[in-house]
């Protein structure tokens, strides 16, 4: 830890909130302020690389002048009155639980941004992408950073336009049906969360979340929580994605260019399951208590029903779409995420956050990888891959086939990398669930998540058999291997994955202490 002084932590936190907006505003100018170039296209792709780099670095600054010895208590707080009538405040803040989720927006936003330098997705204007990005990042990290219960809301719904836009006007087939599923299932959980939260604010008095967090739902009477708990959950529920509200995900990924596939996965679906741990574990505890078993069952449903699906589309003649396949996984390793969250214990809600970087780290580069993919091969199709084309990429792009493989085997949770320690927490934690839920049903829940490791083991496995082994024909064309700039927007998730999976205490000595005070409801 470095000593920062409070006020310019504030700084920092406002800065990372904010800058990506401003500089999203800078980009649609005529001349942008990025370093100029021959070419104008080039000048504002390196504009974005410049801003998600500031923003890099002032997040990973933040993160080195953080109290690491009080990851429980708010730290770089703003409080300042916005709205009197409705005593609504612009309330930043960060803990343990938000601090790695912020580092992971800003990292994963920066490397799209690199990526999209040197391989800028087919469609409209350069600006407008960059300003869409942008856009989108800032309202990304303000979900993870606002304390407020109007201001998350605001802060959730910001996300919604520019991915809109990136699916819509930079995506490949099918992308226009695929954007307007996205926003209208989403715009639709967000109406009935919206009435969730205000009837949270109203009844108690307050949209502070920290206040409402330390009140720990007395100021609420039973029914009021089971009302607010099944409204904001169902608008989570949508974003996380839970199966069975899951349904525009696969569409979307699959039409949605690289770089918006990247953060859809990495980003977008962990805004849903920061705000069950945000929100409803503090805030409403015993309506969520109600409603526990049940979003545990949908977890293991979605468990098994995302590896099933995966297996269909990974088996010989199914016609699967490589991109569809690791959108279907999403809906599976989410599941382990919602779990353990189910569970109201702090072992599987730390491994609920684990799982939520490290599905991050994981999902991130496997999108990579297809989109690179496809860029050599002009197809995601995996009968096309293994067939007409022989991928065989062990021989074909060798340094590629590798790192497909090393994605497959952190994804299906190989121990030693990030993707082992957070399923197993949550499997861990439905073994001994909070004292006031079935210890039965939940042994239940275990006994099918951890079956549900197995398949994803199983589909994993076939993917890479299918895609990068074989033999080469000798008339076969040789593809690419990985370029330098693809090298550098990768290896820092690999190496993160490495490291979280050696090095799981990096992260929980984060989390543990913040979600214990959660739980209990006790002052920041």
């Amino acid at each position: 830890m470095i000593d920062i002084n409070e006020s310019v932590m504030q700084f920092l936190l406002a800065l990372i909130v904010a800058g990506p907006l401003l500089g999203a505003v800078t980009a649609l100018l005529p001349a942008p302020p990025g370093l100029k170039m021959k070419s104008p296209e080039q000048a504002v792709l390196r504009h974005g690389v410049l801003v998600t780099g500031v923003i890099l670095v002032a997040a990973i600054a933040l993160a080195l002048g953080f109290d690491h010895d009080h990851p429980s208590k708010m730290q770089a707080t703003t409080d300042i009155s916005w709205i009197p009538a409705l005593d609504v405040r612009i309330h930043l803040g960060i803990d343990g639980i938000s601090l790695p989720l912020l580092v992971l927006t800003t990292l994963l936003t920066f490397l799209c941004a690199l990526y999209s330098y040197f391989k800028m997705p087919a469609g409209p204007t350069p600006k407008a992408f960059v300003a869409l990005l942008l856009v989108l990042e800032s309202g990304t990290l303000a979900t993870f950073a606002v304390l407020d219960l109007l201001l998350f809301f605001l802060a959730f719904e910001t996300v919604l336009i520019p991915m809109y836009f990136l699916i819509a006007r930079w995506g490949g087939a099918e992308r226009q049906a695929a954007a307007w599923r996205f926003i209208l299932y989403t715009l639709l959980g967000s109406v009935v969360m919206l009435l969730g939260l205000l009837l949270i604010g109203i009844k108690a008095g307050t949209f502070d979340m920290v206040s409402l967090a330390t009140d720990n739902g007395r100021s609420l009477t039973a029914s009021v929580q089971v009302i607010a708990v099944l409204a904001i959950g169902i608008g989570l529920a949508v974003k996380t994605p839970m199966w069975p509200l899951h349904s525009w995900l696969p569409d979307a990924h699959t039409a949605a260019p690289t770089v918006g596939s990247v953060l859809l996965a990495g980003v977008l679906l962990k805004m849903g399951t920061y705000g069950f741990v945000r929100i409803l574990l503090p805030i409403a505890p015993d309506g969520f208590r109600d409603f526990a078993p049940y979003l545990a069952a949908f977890a293991v449903v979605g468990i098994i029903y995302g590896s099933l699906a995966c297996l269909a589309l990974a088996k010989k003649g199914a016609k699967g779409d490589l991109k569809r396949l690791i959108a279907y996984s999403s809906v599976g390793h989410m599941g382990f995420v919602l779990l353990g969250i189910a569970t109201m214990t702090p072992t599987g809600v730390n491994g609920a956050l684990f799982a939520n970087i490290a599905h991050g780290l994981i999902t991130g580069l496997l999108f990579f990888l297809v989109g690179a993919l496809k860029d050599r091969t002009g197809t995601t199709d995996l009968d096309t891959l293994a067939e007409e084309t022989g991928a065989a990429l062990y021989g074909k792009a060798p340094r590629l086939g590798g790192l497909l493989a090393f994605g497959a085997v952190a994804s299906l949770g190989l121990p030693g990398l990030a993707g082992f320690w957070g399923e197993m927490l949550a499997l861990f934690g439905a073994f001994k669930p909070a004292d006031d839920l079935s210890r039965p049903a939940f042994l239940t829940f275990m006994a099918i998540g951890a079956f549900g490791t197995l398949l994803t083991a199983a589909y994993m496995l076939v993917v890479v058999r299918r895609v990068c082994m074989g033999a080469v024909p000798q008339d076969a064309p040789r593809l690419a291997d990985v370029h330098t700039y693809e090298f550098a927007a990768w290896t820092p998730l690999v190496a993160l994955t490495v490291v979280a999976g050696l090095w799981p205490k990096a992260l929980l000595g984060l989390t543990d202490p913040a979600v214990q005070q959660l739980l209990a409801g006790g002052n920041r």
